[in-house]
């Protein structure tokens, strides 16, 4: 006798596009820390029922980018210096590894990923120039022929795109980012796998370094704020 499978109500595909829109906003900036959101709110907002949104939401909690709110809905989670230190040394590891490995083959990286993400960088797309971003590193994870680094990445360039959204808001970062890149496109493709790695390893240090910087800075100004007296209140 065959086995009782469950009927699947929602299409997964669908479910995947809900979560994919709601990690852009929010890895965008777009859904700020902190901020409710709520399952009739976000499915007015994409035109879909409620049931894919109450599943993506499910999986955005269970990866740790909404928590539960009091009453109604999920608030979007804080970004953590702390925590993104420890996704940094992680992916700095890996980013030097795939770049070592990558040297020795003399990978050429195609100049249009930096044409593109030069391109971004002068825009105000935020999720484009993390797109950008991202397939830089995804085009040296392949080029180091151990597809276990990329896969080992994966998990962690969720939050990391989040990560980056926070530090590419601030303009001064993006033509510089793409400049580091270049030096390690150069690197690779001249065979030199020491510089190719160490250059990596200082590019991922960096980043962490103004991630960490700019999270401080909001912590501050938001102990700082100060709401302006109504006039007449008592000093």
């Amino acid at each position: 006798m065959p086995a009782q499978l469950v009927s699947i109500e929602v299409a997964p595909d669908l479910v995947d596009q809900v979560y994919r829109a709601l990690l852009g906003a929010i890895s965008s900036g777009t859904l700020a820390p902190g901020e409710r959101i709520t399952q009739e709110d976000i499915a007015q907002r994409l035109s879909v029922s409620r049931q894919p949104v109450l599943q993506a939401l499910r999986l955005l909690k269970k990866d740790g980018f909404v928590l539960d709110a009091p009453g109604r809905g999920v608030l979007v989670a804080p970004l953590e210096a702390e925590a993104m230190r420890k996704v940094y040394q992680v992916r700095g590891a890996l980013d030097a590894l795939a770049a070592r490995l990558a040297a020795r083959q003399r990978f050429r990286i195609d100049p249009k990923l930096i044409e593109r993400g030069r391109r971004a960088a002068r825009g105000r797309n935020v999720e484009a120039m993390i797109d950008a971003d991202v397939a830089f590193h995804q085009a040296i994870y392949e080029a180091s022929g151990n597809p276990l680094i990329a896969q080992s990445a994966d998990p962690h360039w969720r939050h990391l795109r989040r990560a980056m959204g926070a530090v590419l808001q601030a303009e001064p970062q993006r033509e510089t980012l793409w400049d580091e890149h270049e030096a390690i496109a150069e690197a690779i493709a001249a065979g030199n796998a020491d510089r190719a790695a160490r250059l990596s390893e200082e590019h991922v240090s960096r980043a962490s370094e103004a991630l960490s910087e700019r999270l401080l800075a909001r912590a501050a100004s938001a102990d700082t704020a100060i709401t302006p007296r109504q006039k007449g209140d008592k000093a």
